[in-house]
């Protein structure tokens, strides 16, 4: 996985609401149809270092099991990363697709990458 990927999955999970970190690997890993699998390993210390970085906030509360979880949610400087990262990405997938040989849309034919 590329550098970055992670951490760009996690803000985006985030943008349709607060979520523990269970729900986060699960959201990835369903979203992906089970291509992706996020270990636990990984995603604390990004979850971690996201909020480290000021991009979410976490608060304590009880999950649909009635389990005592700590939620993210996402910022607003969070979201604005999000758009940058997403962008980042999108240039860098393009550019492998050309590497690899792929037929790749122009830049005016990719979506924008403004509103998340």
């Amino acid at each position: 996985m590329l550098k970055g990927t992670l951490d760009m999955m996690v803000l985006r999970t985030l943008v349709t609401g607060d979520a523990h970190g269970h729900t986060i690997a699960k959201v990835i890993e369903r979203t992906s149809e089970d291509v992706l699998e996020v270990e636990q390993g990984s995603l604390y210390p990004a979850l971690h270092r996201l909020e480290d970085r000021g991009w979410v906030s976490s608060y304590w509360g009880t999950s649909e099991n009635n389990r005592k979880a700590k939620f993210y949610k996402l910022t607003d400087f969070g979201r604005k990363q999000l758009v940058n990262e997403t962008n980042r990405w999108r240039k860098m997938a393009r550019a492998i697709a050309m590497v690899m040989g792929e037929n790749v849309l122009t830049h005016d034919e990719l979506p924008q990458g403004g509103k998340l």
